[in-house]
């Protein structure tokens, strides 16, 4: 795995609006990936993955805390 990869320990550790600015990051990124990718530009075709699973993970914790907070 990459370095900037952040396991789900340290996605517990954030805020909620840390865990936003990092999706919103993200999304950002895989726009990105999307475009080099439909211009055969992509150097890291695996960084597609990483990206989409750091989406999901992140929106679990946030999907999550709203559960915990409702109950």
């Amino acid at each position: 795995m990459m370095a900037d990869v952040m396991n789900m320990e340290k996605i517990r550790t954030l805020s909620d609006d840390q865990l936003q600015a990092e999706v919103l990051k993200l999304r950002g990124e895989q726009m990105n990936l999307r475009f080099q990718k439909a211009t055969g530009q992509m150097e890291k075709p695996n960084r597609w993955r990483e990206v989409k699973t750091q989406i999901a993970q992140l929106k679990t914790e946030q999907s999550a805390r709203r559960s915990a907070a409702s109950n």
